[in-house]
């Protein structure tokens, strides 16, 4: 079984570029608290990366 990843929106995206908004969408986020659990890939690994500073992630 592949690794997870288990990302949670901890911070609000109001403020941030269009960028990151961007990215926090293309991860399945959309509200504040909801978790979604992905694959750990470099794909998804580089998109938490970009928005370090909104998410929390938690391995499995």
């Amino acid at each position: 079984m592949a690794k997870m990843l288990k990302v949670t929106l901890t911070k609000s995206t109001i403020g941030a570029s269009p960028k990151q908004k961007k990215v926090v969408q293309a991860l399945g986020l959309k509200k504040l608290h909801q978790t979604v659990e992905l694959e750990d890939c470099p794909a998804a690994r580089g998109a938490v990366e970009k928005v370090a500073h909104l998410v929390t992630l938690e391995e499995q």
